[in-house]
């Protein structure tokens, strides 16, 4: 039997949602912090449909069928890197890496411990430090400095296991920004972004037993390559150069957070 035919169980099918709006990227507050941090017109998400049931354990298969399908193909957004326009992949992908992220976070109170540990202040401002360089960002700030200092004091705030955490990721990619970020002085306009887009891609549920929310998606980092090399999200890697598939197994939707570092809209 041919791969794909009816009856081949191992074939994910796909669809393309395009009435599917993601409206934590496109508020008018949200748009012009995009705008201040860099990060405007190369960001977005994408919604697709797939029509059987997901196993997390087979992460690699769902995603390399995602990257063959023809309703994928002509419909999946990437920057490039040459024109800064938006394009399909235009390429046959051979190999595929996804890394599962961790996803249990359900409160922002994740973050109080900035406060707590004087990284920001009660009013909000973030403490400023003397400036210095990890490459390629400049750190002027205690936030920064505990996002990406690994020998700094306070790095130990957040966990491994808290920094792998796609509440934090999150968090940190916003915090970072495009290749001309302006920094925020205040706190809030980080949190109040994350806890937007969070909840936009983010499944979740009420346990009929304990009554507790939990979430219900499956996240992952996704690379994929062709036969010259990496291919998404982009041909460059950068730390700020990402995409995450977030899988919800109930309604089969998948929810394709990209973004592509780089000089982002400025008017």
């Amino acid at each position: 039997m041919a791969a794909g035919e009816p009856g081949d169980l191992d074939c994910y099918y796909f669809r393309f949602l395009p009435q599917k709006t993601f409206q934590s990227l496109s508020t008018r507050e949200t748009t012009s912090r995009l705008r201040q941090w860099s990060m405007l017109g190369r960001i977005q998400a994408q919604a697709f449909g797939f029509d059987q049931k997901f196993q997390a354990y087979r992460k690699d298969d769902f995603v390399m069928a995602f990257f063959k399908d023809p309703n994928v193909i002509p419909n999946l957004k990437l920057l490039s890197d040459s024109s800064g326009q938006w394009i399909t992949l235009g390429t046959e992908v051979k190999k595929i890496e996804a890394i599962n992220v961790p996803c249990t976070q359900i409160s922002m109170s994740f973050f109080n411990r900035l406060y707590d540990e004087n990284i920001v202040r009660e009013s909000g401002h973030i403490v400023k430090c003397l400036d210095s360089f990890c490459d390629p960002f400049l750190i002027s700030d205690e936030l920064r400095k505990v996002l990406l200092v690994e020998d700094s004091e306070k790095y130990e705030v957040f966990s491994q296991p808290d920094r792998e955490e796609f509440l934090f990721c999150l968090f940190k990619h916003l915090c970072l920004g495009g290749a001309l970020c302006q920094y925020e002085d205040v706190l809030n306009p980080y949190l109040e972004t994350t806890k937007l887009i969070y909840k936009d891609l983010v499944s979740v549920r009420k346990n009929p037993q304990t009554k507790k929310i939990q979430i219900t998606s499956s996240i992952f980092k996704v690379t994929a390559y062709d036969s010259v090399g990496m291919c998404y999200p982009s041909t460059k890697s950068h730390e700020q150069t990402f995409s995450y598939f977030i899988v919800d197994p109930i309604k089969r939707h998948v929810h394709v957070l990209y973004h592509c570092y780089g000089v982002g809209e400025m008017s």
